[in-house]
């Protein structure tokens, strides 16, 4: 491991990310202007996304998904927000293509059979 060359190691060139930004010091409890701001940055990235009650999972390459996720904290710290927190999981496979949509098909199918 020690005579590993990192600057020629590059990031996968697949990855799914969920993630949840809590922004912090909000005037209210409620964060639904945020996670609107972060929604309409995920339409402009061209990325696919899907958002669910406690976040948003994003696919793409490793850099293109962590940028993504950069760049919502940018965003709303732009829009005033002074702290954030996220919860991030990042989950990357070289066996073989699979997206969200196809995780989630495999348990339904599972979940299908004990009917």
């Amino acid at each position: 491991m020690s005579d590993i060359d990192i600057s020629t190691l590059s990031t996968p060139a697949k990855a799914t990310a969920d993630f949840c930004l809590i922004p912090i010091g909000t005037p209210t409890a409620s964060v639904s202007a945020q996670i609107a701001d972060v929604q309409r940055l995920m339409k402009k990235s061209g990325l696919k996304y899907s958002m669910h009650s406690a976040g948003t999972t994003v696919e793409g390459s490793w850099d293109e998904v962590t940028r993504v996720i950069g760049q919502a904290h940018a965003l709303l710290h732009g829009n005033g927000v002074v702290r954030i927190q996220s919860d991030i999981r990042i989950g990357s496979r070289i066996d073989k293509s699979q997206t969200m949509e196809d995780k989630v098909s495999a348990v339904e199918k599972l979940l299908a059979s004990d009917e």
